[in-house]
């Protein structure tokens, strides 16, 4: 295929979350859990889960569902809907403010916005065709253009390389990507539950 030629893609599903705004939102998935809406309110240890419903089109059979209860966690790949335009290089949250190449980076602004999330599986409702996760970072209507179980064996690589990420986890600790930013009106707003 030439470069440049379009490809069309349906939803599956949307998500929706606590998220409305992209300041809220975490930057990875690890981050999720609902923090305290004031910092100095913020208890140490763990925190309730962020827990998020993915809604299926209706033209999505429910079969399609089966036999994912068994998995502790799934992919998400969708469509960042809400991305605008994209750079070749980038400033990530973590680490020294310096620009780094977009391809080395997580930003959700790309050439296609598209994103890829782990999330943990709560629970699966086939016949309405839902399923509930935790630990989430997408905005609340992301649509959902696939979804594919986390397999140990095939997604799991603990002595890979991370590049420059490696450096800033050896410098500040691993899993310390920012969490949610909330703004004045957003700690004023009740998020509803899901």
């Amino acid at each position: 295929m030439p470069h440049g030629n379009p490809i069309t893609l349906t939803p599956v599903a949307v998500i929706r979350t606590p998220f409305r705004d992209r300041i809220e939102t975490p930057h990875q998935p690890v981050v999720s859990a609902d923090p305290s809406p004031e910092p100095e309110m913020a208890q140490p240890g763990p925190r309730a889960p962020v827990l998020a419903t993915i809604e299926f089109a209706e033209w999505v059979p429910p079969e399609s569902l089966q036999d994912l209860e068994g998995f502790d966690r799934v992919w998400l790949i969708y469509h960042l809907h809400r991305s605008e335009g994209w750079r070749a290089r980038v400033k990530p949250p973590r680490g020294p403010r310096r620009a780094r190449g977009l391809f080395a980076t997580r930003s959700p602004h790309r050439p296609n916005p598209i994103g890829l999330s782990c999330v943990r599986l709560v629970s699966v409702d086939a016949p309405g065709r839902r399923v509930v996760v935790a630990d989430v970072d997408l905005l609340d209507g992301t649509p959902i253009l696939d979804l594919k179980p986390y397999v140990p064996y095939a997604d799991a690589f603990p002595d890979a390389r991370a590049g420059w990420v490696d450096e800033v986890d050896a410098a500040v600790g691993r899993l310390t990507a920012p969490g949610p930013k909330r703004p004045v009106r957003a700690r004023a707003r009740e998020v509803p539950e899901i």
